[in-house]
């Protein structure tokens, strides 16, 4: 099985690229692949719930909508 392990370098400083590594995750889950997130640099700041809560990416879900699903899918997160 082809194993995924998706970066978030941002956070607030770009809810665009911050949220890619999350719908990496629900994207991965969903075809049935073993994945992870690892939180570098400014993403670290995400395991704060009111960063994480007011993130939303451009063209994207809130971002607590997809940790609901990350978390709901046993993904590793990685600070």
């Amino acid at each position: 099985m082809a194993k995924i392990l998706a970066v978030a370098t941002h956070a607030t400083d770009d809810p665009t690229k911050c949220t890619l590594a999350f719908v990496t995750a629900v994207g991965a889950l969903g075809a049935g692949k073993e994945v992870g997130i690892a939180l570098l640099g400014e993403g670290v700041y995400l395991v704060k719930e009111a960063v994480a809560k007011s993130v939303h990416g451009v063209g994207f879900p809130p971002l607590p909508e997809l940790i609901e699903k990350v978390v709901k899918g046993n993904v590793p997160v990685y600070v």
